[in-house]
Parts: C-alpha cells; sequence; structure tokens
C-alpha cells in the first residue's frame, strides 16, 4: 500500500510546490507592473489633455538633449513636435483613452510631416495602443510606433527629473469653450479631480474632464 502512495504523494507534493511558484511568480511580476507604472507617471499621463502630454514628450526629449520645435496647433503638416539633435525626429502625440487605438491616419501623417520638415526620422507617441493597419503602415513605411509599454519603459530609461504629476498640475490645458453657452471652459478642483468647469457658473453649470477626446 505504502509502495502506491509514495508516489501519489510525491506528484501531490511535485503539483503543490509548482502551483506556489506559479503564484508567486505573478505576485512579483505584479509589484515590479506597479513599481514601473508609478516611477513612469502613467496614471498622470492618462489624466493630461493633448497640449499637457505634448509639454510632457517636450520636456523628456530636452533632457535627451533635444532643441524642440513646438509646431502651431493648425497647419502643423502631420507633426505636434520637431525634435533638433544629432538626428531630427518628427513626432505625433496622441493622448488617448484605452478604449481608443490610434489608426493609420496618424501613420500617415507623420509621414508626410517627415517629408515636409526633412527629417530623418517619424515617431508617433500615444499611451494607448495602435490598430493592426497602423502597425502594418509603419513598418512599409519605417514610423516608429510607442505604444503604452514603450512608452512607459522609455520614460523609466529616461529617468526624467521632473513627474508627470507636475506637468498635469502646472501645465494649463487647452482652451474650450462651453458647448452650452459659449463662454470660456476654466479648471477647476473638486474632490481630489481636476475638470472643466464653465466660467459662467453658477448660471451654467456645464463640466467636462480635462482629457475628454
Amino acid at each position: 500500500m505504502d509502495k502506491v502512495f509514495q508516489p501519489v504523494f510525491y506528484l501531490f507534493l511535485i503539483i503543490i510546490i509548482f502551483k506556489l511558484s506559479r503564484f508567486a511568480y505573478r505576485i512579483l511580476r505584479e509589484r515590479k507592473y506597479r513599481k514601473e507604472l508609478a516611477q513612469s507617471g502613467m496614471p498622470y499621463i492618462d489624466k493630461m489633455d493633448g497640449r499637457q502630454f505634448e509639454f510632457y514628450l517636450q520636456a523628456l526629449f530636452q533632457q535627451l538633449g533635444y532643441k524642440i520645435q513646438v509646431t502651431p496647433s493648425s497647419g502643423d503638416f502631420g507633426a505636434d513636435l520637431v525634435m533638433k539633435g544629432k538626428e531630427k525626429i518628427v513626432i505625433q502625440a496622441k493622448r488617448y483613452s484605452a478604449k481608443n487605438r490610434v489608426s493609420l491616419s496618424a501613420v500617415q501623417e507623420v509621414y508626410a510631416a517627415k517629408a515636409y520638415y526633412k527629417a530623418n526620422q517619424a515617431w508617433v507617441v500615444t499611451n494607448s495602443y495602435f490598430t493592426k493597419q497602423a502597425k502594418e503602415l509603419a513598418a512599409a513605411c519605417d514610423v516608429t510606433l510607442l505604444d503604452r509599454a514603450d512608452l512607459q519603459k522609455f520614460i523609466n530609461e529616461v529617468n526624467p527629473v521632473f513627474k508627470a504629476r507636475e506637468i498635469f498640475e502646472n501645465i494649463t490645458p487647452e482652451p474650450r469653450k462651453c458647448p452650452k453657452c459659449g463662454q470660456d471652459l476654466v479648471v477647476r478642483d473638486g474632490n481630489g479631480t481636476r475638470f472643466f468647469g464653465c466660467s459662467s457658473f453658477p448660471s451654467c453649470r456645464h463640466t467636462e474632464k480635462i482629457n475628454k477626446e
């Protein structure tokens, strides 16, 4: 009986050890992910609007020694930022919500910007992800794509002296008009959350998220 029981016992022990090892690995991996996420400031990047995200990327590349040319909000020929260093890089910045993916139109636009600004490289940088079509076109056009995971890794490698939180809290979001009354929307604070509120409050009580797309 013991001869039958002993192999079963060892097999059971091996299974338990294997499952505990997998569980420990998942815990360690999750802790590492959370640490890297906090170091990158990604939660604050997710709260930014497009203008704040551009300022953040500008500061990031300045630390790498690049001189920055911020393009006009309209008529930018497909680039939000032009980075001048050892090489000239045009960047289109896409601050999206997690549910939205960057489409191939961003790749088309920054590829055209590369020619217009006579740049060596063209990048699309996002805190979200890219569609399959965008990835395929980027590969064909030699456009560099930095998705959420790539951006987080890039930030942690640069280890910027500033924090994403500083950009989010100190750079004013792009001005907006109230869709209800036409007055300016201003940044307000409430319950630890920043949001746009109508400047004509209390006659108009319209509010919006800062990172509304």
